[in-house]
This record gives C-alpha cells, sequence and structure tokens, in this order.
C-alpha cells in the first residue's frame, strides 16, 4: 500500500520529506480552515519560483543564439530567390505530385509563397505538402552577424 494511503477517507499529501505525517484536523481527514470570525483570511502559500528561460530567438548574457534553422526561415533568408518546390497531394486525382518554380516572396509556418514572374501567377502552396526544396544557386543558411533577423519563432503546439 501506498504510505499516504488513508483507509477512512481522503489524506492530503504532506511532502516526500514529512515522515509520519497526520491529516489536518476537520474529521474525516479534510483540512479545517479558520473560523469566519478570525477575520475570513485563508493562510496565504508562496508559489515556488520557475526558472526564467531566455527569450525565445534570443540568448542571455554570455550565451550562443539559439539556432533558428526551421525551413521557414531558411526559405525568409532566400527571400527574392530561383527556387523548385517538390510537393505532394494525397488523394488527388488529377495530379499528385507537382514541382512549382519561382521566386520565393514569403513564407511562413504553415505556407511558401512563390511567384513564376514569366506568366504572372503566385503559388500559394502549404508546407505540409511540400516534400523537398532545390535551388539553381547557393542558398543562405545563417544570418550575417550582428543582423537582427525576424525569425518565425512559435510557441509550441
Amino acid at each position: 500500500m501506498n504510505q499516504y494511503y488513508n483507509p477512512k477517507g481522503f489524506q492530503p499529501y504532506t511532502g516526500a520529506g514529512q515522515q509520519g505525517a497526520q491529516p489536518m484536523g476537520g474529521g474525516q481527514g479534510f483540512p479545517q480552515f479558520p473560523p469566519a470570525s478570525a477575520g475570513g483570511q485563508m493562510p496565504q502559500q508562496q508559489m515556488p519560483q520557475m526558472p526564467q528561460m531566455p527569450p525565445a530567438g534570443g540568448a542571455g548574457p554570455g550565451m550562443l543564439p539559439l539556432e533558428q534553422s526551421y525551413i521557414e526561415n531558411i526559405l525568409r533568408l532566400n527571400k527574392g530567390k530561383l527556387a523548385t518546390v517538390f510537393a505532394t497531394f494525397e488523394g488527388n486525382s488529377q495530379w499528385n505530385a507537382k514541382e512549382f518554380k519561382g521566386i520565393i516572396e514569403a513564407a511562413g509556418r504553415d505556407h511558401v509563397i512563390l511567384s513564376d514572374p514569366q506568366v504572372g501567377t503566385r503559388f500559394l502552396i502549404p508546407m505540409v505538402a511540400v516534400d523537398y526544396i532545390t535551388f539553381p544557386e547557393e542558398i543562405e543558411y545563417e544570418y550575417p552577424y550582428g543582423a537582427a533577423p525576424s525569425l518565425g519563432t512559435y510557441p509550441p503546439r
């Protein structure tokens, strides 16, 4: 059996460090609160402090910056360059896989926008469909030292 088990009813957890802890007064193992005539105030407990994390995308003093090599950020670094996006679309009877060739205009967490200057068409491609991306030239992967990037840093879902 558990060391905090009480066959008569509820017994509050008092911490692993306290041996022989007894349930608080009030009968049936329930805590007893001060009567309303005692000022009506509850005893205050102090909340534990949470450790401070450095802001996303930045680092604290003396720390290296956090890596931000998400696809959307790499695409933003290469905005204005020619790229070919290979995408597959499940359940599509006309075309399952498709190539999109164009200039990178923008990229977000869930999409990339290409423009084809020869035809004047813009493509909004969802990232879930993107398999891979090719570039006919060298790509930028890291921000230049000292530049203030506007990287996409989103909280986890």
